[in-house]
Order: structure tokens, then sequence, then C-alpha cells
């Protein structure tokens, strides 16, 4: 599958599910002095999240540009030694601004790889934060993925947070991954992060680059 089938395929299941398809942003953003380049397919969003700015819509999917080569999110330094870090690449991701929750997004997404895509489910693993059980039992009873493939993760050494943002003043993140191993290759394919109380947000991200 090319990569113009795999955005294709991804914006129009999101938009058949209540989703405005939102254009990428530039990659240097306008109004945004806390960044230099475009990073996540959230920037655009930023002031939506925190309540500075309504749209017309309460559900978007994205094709978003980002660049990471430099700051806390660099991938510069893994670029050649991994198979999924690139310094320029478009992140594909959902969002919800205050509509649905965990529950949801993990739905959509699932629905996303196995049924869209036709991806192996007896195939798939999941990671949960370890001490996320609304998470846990979301995937376990409702996705009904068997227990030996949902892992629970903490943080890494040192303290820092389980690959999510560094918490804020909205509260402490939440991340749940689905990993899907194929021919001995583990690759994340999906993210479903969140902040309370103010910033909520659902996200299933692909990524591809150059």
């Amino acid at each position: 599958m090319k990569t113009d089938e795999i955005r294709e395929r991804f914006l129009k299941y999101f938009e058949r599910s209540g989703h405005a398809i939102v254009s990428s942003s530039p990659l240097v953003p306008g109004n945004d002095p806390t960044l230099l380049f475009t990073n996540a397919g959230m920037v655009q969003f930023k002031d939506v999240f925190l309540g500075h700015e309504k749209r017309s819509y309460s559900r978007a999917t994205t094709s978003q540009r980002c660049v990471r080569a430099g700051g806390k999110h660099n991938d510069l330094e893994n670029v050649g030694y991994t198979a999924r870090h690139h310094t320029f690449f478009e992140m594909l991701g959902n969002f919800s601004f205050g509509e649905y929750f965990k529950s949801e997004a993990i739905r959509l997404a699932w629905g996303l790889l196995t049924e869209e895509f036709g991806l192996d489910s007896s195939r798939m693993w999941v990671t949960v934060y370890e001490t996320d059980e609304e998470a846990y039992d979301i995937w376990a009873k409702d996705i009904k993925i068997p227990a030996e493939r949902i892992v629970r993760i903490g943080d890494k050494p040192g303290g820092q947070k389980y690959q999510v943002i560094i918490s804020g003043k909205w509260g402490i993140p939440g991340r749940v991954d689905l990993v899907q191993r194929y021919f001995g290759i583990t690759a994340r394919t999906l993210r479903v992060a969140h902040q309370v109380p103010m910033m909520r947000m659902g996200t299933v991200s692909l990524k591809f680059g150059t």
C-alpha cells in the first residue's frame, strides 16, 4: 500500500465518523512563539484545547507535515538507527474537542487498523500506562484483547514520563499505545493521549516520512 492510499483511507475513515478533514498547518507556526517548527498534529489546535478558540466542528482529522530536529521532541539522533524515526514526516491524527474520550478513541483506532486496513488482530499487542485501569478495561472488556497481549508500562528510569508529553499545569497526561508485531518488527501505530481537566484529546496517529 502506497503513502497516498494510506493517507486518503485514513482521512476518509474518520470523515465517515463525523470528523472534519482539516488541512495541514504550515511547518513554521504563524502564531505560536513557543515552537520553531510544527512537531505534531495537535499544534494547530492548541488554542482550541486551551479554550481560547472555537471551531465550527468538534471532531477533526488531519495529515500534518511535521519537523522534529531539535528540542524535547528531537528525532534527529535516531534517524538511520531505527525504521520509524524521521526529521520530516506526516502525522495522521484524529482529534475530539470535548466530544469523546478514551472509549470512543480506542474503538475508532481499532476499527481503523483491523477493518479499514485489514490488519490481523491476533497479531496486535496493546500497551497501557501501568496505573490506567480505565484503558485496560476498555481493551480487555470492550475490544476483547486477551490479557496476555495487554502490557502495562510505567515511567522510564530517572522519572521520565512514559513516552508522553511531560505534565503541565492542566494535569497529568496519559497515553495508550497499540503495538502491532509483524515479521518480528515492532511499530507503534496508535496514540491516545489526554490531559485533564481542560485539554482532552483523543488521537490515532500513523507516522510516515521521507
